[in-house]
């Protein structure tokens, strides 16, 4: 626990009405939504603007007292678990969208805004924010950030840290700084706003962000391909990107993943197949008519058994609901589920796919996998129940195979849901001894004290490699 003087400093700061040490208040945000990680903070502070941020750094510097940024909790990677105590640093009071500039295309929000609340109020003005994590209903601009969070339209658009402009954040030591501006051109020195974007909260608190907006799209048609063959479903991604067609997403749902959304969502999706793709194109009419005609062809033409195109808006719309469904659904067939997202190149996501697939045959657990096709980005999923330890070693031991397999294709440990705790062990594996000797360098230089959000990218101890012929 904090001490008395502590906390009296806290809500000298934000009130004590935003300083909870109750043991409920506490756990409540002791966990995220990543199973099997919890840990309980000593304070859950809620700042009411960037001041307060800088006063509470301050004091926690003094005190070297860990501080844990959050947003909804929706991380995967237990990043937002107060592993070594400390504080929550809590934003529901810095929830406003500040401004959206239509002359310069951009939208200035607090890190408490709601993803999709953002995403609604700048489509009223005909303006479009691609990035769309699954959990957008929920998730947060800020948590967003720290976690250069992806989503559906990733291919086509980019993730997060291709939409960040501009940042205000809080240094360890309580100094404000801003970074980057709404500029088309900008240069001069490091890109400290590419360098806190995705650091997870281990370097400074994000308190203010500027964002990047485009045109919203004239029209967008959604077309549902079936395959019996996961060679040739994969071989359809490759062809569409070959033929110069970037979709807006271009999804992929095996069998076992769509059983479960088919039994959740009851939408008429098909059971008895191997694999579908998700295909969106968004633009003008006359490009979507034209590249979903083309994109059609080339599925048949790689043995789609069926390619079938939404007839209206309602039922794109059930589809992609769907899709964003994968994760619930296949949440109900266990009491718990783990959910990674191994990445590797386009042209390897049939050897990666059918790799999950001997893995789980060879650690008797069950996986399914979804994720985003386009860009390689796979999400293999295990129902599983954390009640039960044989089987639980046997799901760690089949994912550190999932993540050796994915960088022995050329690909990385994580696409999307960053490093947290989860990943932490494996990270050396993709960045080598020495990538993780200039990340230290980089925090270190940032909080020396280690305050922010610690225990997190850095493992205590590096999980061992096998050594992969070449």
């Amino acid at each position: 626990m904090i001490p008395d003087y502590i906390k009296t400093k806290f809500e000298a700061i934000v009130g004590p009405e935003n300083v909870d040490v109750s043991p409920v208040g506490r756990l409540v945000y002791s966990y995220d939504a990543t199973p099997n990680f919890q840990s309980m903070p000593d304070a859950v502070v809620a700042p009411r603007n960037t001041k307060d941020v800088s006063e509470i750094v301050t004091v926690c510097l003094e005190g070297k007292i860990p501080i844990v940024p959050r947003g909804s909790g929706t991380n995967l990677a237990a990043g937002t678990v107060p592993s070594e105590g400390g504080i929550v640093l809590l934003f529901k009071h810095m929830n406003q969208i500040l401004e959206i500039d239509e002359e310069n295309l951009t939208v200035t929000v607090q890190p408490g805004v709601i993803t999709l609340d953002m995403i609604n109020a700048v489509e009223k003005r005909g303006l479009f924010y691609p990035p769309d994590p699954s959990s957008m209903k929920i998730s947060t601009i800020g948590g967003n950030i720290n976690e250069n969070s992806g989503g559906l339209r990733g291919l086509k658009y980019g993730v997060t840290r291709d939409y960040v402009m501009a940042l205000e954040a809080v240094l360890p030591n309580g100094d404000i700084i801003r970074t980057g501006g709404k500029l088309a051109k900008d240069v001069a020195g490091y890109d400290l706003t590419r360098l806190l974007t995705g650091s997870e909260g281990t370097l400074a608190v994000i308190t203010e962000a500027t964002m990047k907006l485009i045109p919203m799209p004239e029209t967008k048609q959604t077309m549902l391909a079936l395959y019996q063959s996961m060679d040739a479903a994969a071989k359809s991604v490759s062809e569409i990107i070959a033929a110069k067609i970037i979709p807006a997403t271009l999804e992929f749902l095996d069998r076992p993943t769509l059983k479960a959304v088919e039994d959740f969502a009851k939408i008429g999706l098909p059971t008895d197949v191997e694999a579908v793709l998700l295909i969106e194109q968004d633009g003008t009419p006359e490009n979507v008519a034209r590249d979903m005609q083309k994109m059609a062809s080339i599925c048949t033409r790689e043995q789609a058994i069926s390619v079938q195109i939404a007839a209206t808006e309602a039922e794109a719309l059930a589809l992609t609901t769907a899709r964003r469904a994968a994760l619930s659904a296949l949440a109900r067939l266990k009491p718990t589920t783990i959910l990674e997202d191994a990445t590797v190149p386009r042209s390897e996501i049939a050897n990666m796919v059918k790799a999950i697939n001997e893995i789980a045959a060879k650690h008797n657990v069950t996986i399914a996998t979804f994720g985003h096709a386009g860009d390689g980005n796979l999400h293999p999923t295990c129902p599983t129940d954390a009640r039960d330890h044989d089987e639980m070693e046997r799901v760690e031991a089949a994912f550190a195979d999932i993540f050796e397999k994915a960088i022995e294709l050329g690909g990385t440990i994580t696409g999307e849901h960053g490093v947290g705790m989860m990943k932490a062990p494996y990270l050396e594996w993709k960045m080598g001894p020495e990538g993780i000797a200039i990340m230290k360098a980089i925090k270190q230089s940032f909080d020396p004290e280690n305050i922010m959000n610690p225990g997190k990218i850095f493992a205590k101890e590096t999980r061992k490699r096998l050594v992969i012929s070449q």
